[in-house]
């Protein structure tokens, strides 16, 4: 599983909006690659963020 599906995963799982260093935690993966990958998800409408520095799945 690529760091994209797990980190839509973790947000999925939560429902609730997450930091990214609590993304990289539960996904156990390193928060750039995290963050890389949020921003992945944002571009293509999967992940929102309703809060500065919070995101979740849409």
């Amino acid at each position: 599983m690529d760091v994209n599906a797990k980190v839509l995963e973790v947000l999925q799982a939560s429902g609730q909006p997450m930091k990214s260093a609590e993304i990289a935690e539960k996904a156990g993966e390193d928060k750039k690659a995290v963050d890389k990958a949020i921003k992945a998800l944002k571009a293509e409408g999967k992940v929102e963020s309703p809060k500065n520095c919070y995101y979740a799945a849409k």
